[in-house]
């Protein structure tokens, strides 16, 4: 049996201000109408495999749980690391998960913010990979390199393994560390060298052994983690005080460099991990100036340029080579080929206490989601949107209170132990310390105008009594 298991942790700090920390660009519909989550399962369709096992950060649980739901993947199949612990001790919970099913199936170790442009191509590697795999190999696909790139790692190709030429495996003769130009030119001049892709595949059991001989302290740390695992809704959570003993290490330290079962399967599929705006580009359709365009845009004389608006319209007058990316609230503008230094401008927020690499200004929620429309020392207004069914916990606030008036659809509110329907244009005020809940009984979603007024107006002043998220 063959078990996706799709990694969907990290930040990507690098295509800021689209990706935050509380939603990553795996999470983004960057190149279509399915997020690179979704794209990542999609791709999936044609091969023999088992019900995917999502591995993400407990905070992005819910963003998780509804795009599987959007897609018909959601199964009880999420595996939440409480804190990030790197590859290594991620994909150990996944196949020790997978051993205490009663099963020791094939491990395909995916990640769920790549691009593959070549569905095709993609199955046939790992096809191809399938007979290493089972015989007891650690395969690691290795991308056949298109340029002198400096920011991947590279695998050298050893002898080959079942296959006289680039269309098998080959056994693993170094991991190299992101080279400099000079030498990235003459790895690709040698062809000797593949991209280091970060996908995997195999036995669960045979990771599980070779962790054992390599780190067993990751093994052990993640073995009494498993031990107190338990299911809560759709999520699968580990004992966290264990898991956060664990080591920070990636498979290709703690195993892959060191185990003598490594092969390489090379992959020819369109890949790219998206690191940067300049890889975004690359993959993106562009118009015959060579612009890729996203929203509301217009340019003249302009060439070669991501320009991306997600809320009003952005022009461009004789641009060249540059990334204008607009949101609701940032908008960044640098050049192409430096456009990866906006890490530089993450840190920068991060260091002045600001939010905006934390959270977008429209923020998603188990229940749906709301929008800071506007904000201010002793006021907030936001725009709620309730899914049908929905509810928002039972709670309460210290320090402010709250004006609800209905948009469209119908809102069940309960206003300390009273309950009443509100409909479209009716209104509810919610005093300071009142226990309350809003819930959306209706079968098309339920829009309000929230306004908080108070001394404080942080979301950790909700107390909360009862919410069927297990947020409580």
């Amino acid at each position: 049996m063959l078990l996706p298991v799709i990694m969907a942790g990290g930040s990507g700090t690098r295509l800021w201000p689209l990706s935050r920390e509380g939603y990553p660009k795996q999470f983004l519909a960057l190149e279509g109408s399915l997020t690179m989550l979704q794209n990542t399962l999609a791709r999936l369709q044609g091969l023999n495999t088992a019900q995917p096992l999502v591995i993400c950060n407990e905070q992005h649980r819910f963003l998780v749980a509804e795009q599987l739901r959007q897609v018909d993947a959601l199964h009880r199949n999420i595996l939440l690391e409480p804190v990030g612990r790197n590859t290594a001790p991620a994909i150990a919970l996944a196949a020790l998960q997978a051993v205490a099913s009663g099963t020791d199936p094939l491990l395909l170790v995916l990640a769920a913010d790549h691009v593959i442009e070549q569905v095709d191509a993609f199955q046939a590697a790992i096809c191809r990979a399938l007979p290493q795999a089972e015989a007891g190999a650690l395969v690691a696909f290795g991308i056949v390199a298109r340029s002198p790139e400096t920011g991947y790692g590279y695998i050298r190709r050893g002898e080959p393994v079942g296959a006289q030429s680039g269309e098998g495996a080959f056994r693993i003769a170094a991991f190299v560390e992101k080279p400099a130009r000079d030498v990235a030119e003459q790895y690709l001049a040698s062809g000797e060298y593949d991209w280091n892709s970060g996908l995997f595949l195999f036995r669960a059991s045979r990771y599980l052994d070779e962790l054992a001989t390599y780190r067993p302290d990751i093994l052990a740390a993640c073995r009494q983690a498993m031990a107190a695992a338990q299911t809560d809704m759709d999520f699968i959570r580990v004992d966290a005080e264990a898991f956060k003993q664990c080591p920070d290490d990636s498979i290709d330290y703690a195993v892959m460099e060191k185990t003598t079962r490594a092969v390489v399967v090379p992959m020819s599929a369109g890949w790219s991990d998206v690191g940067a705006f300049a890889s975004l580009w690359e993959v993106l359709p562009k118009d015959d100036a060579g612009n890729a365009t996203r929203g509301d845009v217009l340019h003249t004389d302009s060439h070669n340029n991501l320009l991306f608006a997600e809320n009003g319209l952005v022009a461009a007058v004789g641009l060249r080579d540059m990334v204008v990316v607009q949101t609701k609230d940032a908008v960044l503008v640098a050049p192409r080929d430096r456009a990866q230094e906006v890490k530089q401008i993450v840190a920068r927020l991060k260091a002045d206490g600001r939010t905006e690499h934390q959270l977008h200004r429209e923020v998603y929620r188990p229940w749906g989601k709301y929008d800071s429309v506007d904000f201010g020392t002793r006021y907030q207004v936001k725009r709620i949107t309730v899914k049908p069914g929905a509810k928002l916990s039972v709670q309460m606030h210290h320090h402010r209170a709250e004006h609800w008036i209905v948009v469209s659809g119908t809102a069940r509110v309960t206003l300390d132990g009273v309950e009443r329907l509100l409909t479209e244009n009716q209104s509810i005020y919610l005093p300071v310390g009142a226990v309350h809940a809003l819930e959306n009984p209706g079968k098309v979603p339920l829009e309000l105008i929230e306004v908080q007024v108070g001394s404080y107006l942080g979301e950790d002043d909700i107390v909360r009594f009862e919410d069927r998220y297990g947020r409580a």
